[in-house]
């Protein structure tokens, strides 16, 4: 545990350090934060909080800058969560009251509204298909041999894709498709669709196996297909001074190329609505300079997929996690301001 003084000098550092991205010494604590204590007491405690692992020294600068441990201790114990101003409140409101068809799209405006007040990239994931609830399932003909599949579930996601037929179908093979189809699978999961419900379609309709086995291929090849991910922001993030290394940049630009690396990261984490990972703290030796916050996209209890930013070790951890609340606040219908 850390005294009060030496709890102010960290948060002064991490927060220091987060605005000028440079070492921060025992002279800018003095002269820009009321710590009331002399500069030597100052560097004295910097030089204890190193002790503790809690900030790392520059070998160019008789400055501190904050560790891993640093930051997680800034985030667990010193982070203020009310980071955000009244315009900013009113900017998130308005982008929010955006009129949207489907939960993608919803997810998309979220991801961009964060990415655009806190300057970091925002990735996304919706929710896994197969813990989604089929709502209904609609077949139009659009051709001789050419079949559009609407697809829609509990969370608001819809899914569209054409099936190609080797032969003619008819209006009324479509009418019973869908009948068939949301009378067996209306307000099934999408686990439904699974080889038990196969063999009973083909035994049930052995006339209509030739129109109902590519349906099926179809529809779970585009249930099933890789997790969709958004990205918002990644060019504003450049901008940052820790981009002007080529490596850092290298390494965050092969992150956000590795797609698995990504999902695996936004469907890691705990029950809570926000998580915050912070270079070094796994195993993971490509996150080693950045930091990853995320939050579970919610409204009321249904999931809706996951939110993330991904930045640099000196993020603004508040701003991040006070725009993250109040937006989640927002998503769930709690018209509460801040």
């Amino acid at each position: 545990m850390l005294d009060d003084r030496k709890r102010k000098v960290l948060q002064a550092i991490v927060e220091e350090y987060i605005n000028t991205a440079e070492p921060v010494s025992s002279n800018a604590l003095i002269s820009k934060y009321d710590l009331q204590c002399s500069s030597a007491t100052i560097r004295n405690e910097m030089a204890d909080l190193e002790k503790r692992g809690l900030l790392d020294k520059m070998h160019t600068s008789s400055g501190r800058i904050p560790s891993a441990k640093g930051y997680r201790y800034y985030v667990d114990e010193l982070l203020k969560d009310d980071n955000i101003s009244l315009e900013e409140v009113k900017y998130i409101s308005d982008k929010l009251e955006t009129k949207v068809s489907e939960i993608e799209e919803l997810t998309k405006i979220t991801a961009n509204t964060i990415s655009e007040i806190t300057h970091y990239t925002t990735v996304t994931i919706g929710p896994k298909a197969a813990e989604q609830i089929i709502k209904e399932i609609k077949f139009v003909l659009l051709g001789a041999r050419m079949l559009l599949a609407v697809i829609m579930t509990d969370s608001g996601m819809v899914k569209e894709t054409i099936i190609k037929f080797d032969e003619d179908i008819t209006e009324k093979q479509v009418e019973t498709i869908n009948y068939m189809f949301n009378n067996k699978l209306k307000d099934q999961p999408i686990e439904t669709i699974n080889k038990p419900l196969e063999e009973y379609l083909y035994q049930e309709m052995a006339d209509m196996v030739k129109v109902i086995k590519p349906i099926l291929e179809q529809i779970k090849k585009v249930l099933f297909s890789e997790e969709e991910i958004h990205m918002q922001g990644t060019r504003r993030e450049l901008d940052l001074p820790e981009f002007n290394s080529l490596q850092v940049a290298k390494n965050f630009m092969n992150i956000l190329d590795e797609k698995e690396l990504i999902a695996d990261m936004l469907n890691s984490g705990f029950a809570e609505d926000i998580n915050v990972y912070i270079g070094g703290e796994d195993e993971k030796e490509e996150l080693k300079d950045f930091s990853v916050v995320t939050f579970k996209h919610k409204v009321g209890n249904k999931d809706m997929g996951t939110i993330g930013i991904i930045g640099p070790k000196r993020m603004d951890y508040s701003k991040v996690i006070s725009v993250m609340k109040y937006i989640s606040k927002k998503l769930n219908g709690e018209n509460k301001e801040g």
